[in-house]
C-alpha cells in the first residue's frame, strides 16, 4: 500500500484530475482539509471510505492516520488544497512517512492561483509587461520567511506577485508594496475561487485593503498584484506574424 498525496484543486469538485478522482474512488481512508475544501469534492470518494477532517489535527496525528491505514492494508489518500507543491506541508509529512518506512506518491492538482487567474480572465505573464510570477506568502502566525525573501524586493523585479496566506495582512502588505509599485498598480483578490460563494475584488495597491476589510475576508483568498492584471501589453514573439517558422 502507498499513501497518495492528491491535489484537490482550488475547491470545485470538477477541477480535480482524472487520476485524482480514480484514487479517491478506490480509497478506503481519505484525509482532507475541511477548511479549504468544497464538500462536493468528497463525492468522488467511495461509499465505504472513512473520511478524516484534518483541520484540527497536528502533523503527528495526521501521520498516524496515514501509517495506520497502510499497515491495515487500506488504500489511503491525503488530499491537499490546490497543488501539493505549494504550502501543503508535503515535506513534513513525507519525511515522517519515510521514517516509518511507508511509501508515498504525489498527484498534482490545479493550484489556487491558476483558478483565480482563470476566474478573472487574466494571463499572469504578459509580453513586455511581466514574464515572471512570484509565488510567496507573508509571515503572521506562521513559519518565518527566509533571508532575502522580502516582498518589496520581489516586487522590484517587475514580476506578477501571487500572495498566499496573506489576506489578514492586506493593508500592511500594500503599504510595503506602494513605494515600489505605486498606489495605482492593479490588484485582484479572489476568495474561494471555483467554490460556491466565490468572491472577486478588483482594485489597486492604494485601495484594495479597504475593500477586503469592508467584507471581512479572513482566509481562503489569493492576492494577485502587478501591471499584467491590467490586461495591457505587447504581443508574444512566439505567435508573431514576423517570426520565421519552419515549413
Amino acid at each position: 500500500m502507498t499513501v497518495h498525496f492528491v491535489g484537490a484543486g482550488p475547491g470545485a469538485a470538477d477541477l480535480l484530475t482524472v487520476r485524482a478522482t480514480r484514487l479517491l474512488a478506490a480509497a478506503r481512508v481519505v484525509l482532507y482539509p475541511g477548511t479549504y475544501l468544497d464538500p462536493e469534492v468528497l463525492a468522488h470518494c467511495g461509499p465505504d471510505a472513512r473520511l478524516v477532517d484534518t483541520q484540527d489535527l497536528d502533523l503527528d496525528r495526521i501521520t498516524e492516520h496515514l501509517v495506520d491505514a497502510v499497515r491495515a492494508g487500506l488504500p489511503v489518500v491525503r488530499l491537499t488544497s490546490g497543488d501539493p507543491s505549494l504550502y501543503s506541508a508535503l515535506h513534513e509529512q513525507t519525511r515522517r512517512l519515510d521514517a516509518a518506512g511507508v511509501p508515498w506518491e504525489v498527484t498534482p492538482g490545479v493550484p489556487a492561483y491558476a483558478a483565480a487567474a482563470a476566474l478573472v480572465g487574466r494571463e499572469l505573464t504578459v509580453p513586455r509587461v511581466a514574464q515572471s510570477v512570484v509565488l510567496t506568502r507573508t509571515r503572521a502566525r506562521s513559519t518565518p520567511m527566509g533571508e532575502g525573501e522580502r516582498l518589496a524586493d520581489f516586487a522590484a523585479t517587475g514580476a506578477t506577485l501571487v500572495l498566499h496566506l496573506a489576506i489578514t495582512r492586506t493593508r500592511e502588505l500594500m503599504a510595503e508594496l506602494s513605494p515600489v509599485l505605486g498606489d495605482d498598480c492593479p490588484v485582484v483578490v479572489v476568495h474561494r475561487a471555483s467554490q460556491p460563494g466565490e468572491q472577486v475584488l478588483r482594485g489597486t495597491v492604494g485601495g484594495i485593503a479597504d475593500e477586503v476589510e469592508a467584507i471581512g475576508l479572513r482566509q481562503a483568498a489569493v492576492i494577485l498584484v502587478g501591471p499584467a492584471l491590467a490586461g495591457d501589453g505587447g504581443e508574444s514573439y512566439l505567435y508573431s506574424a514576423d517570426r520565421e517558422r519552419r515549413s
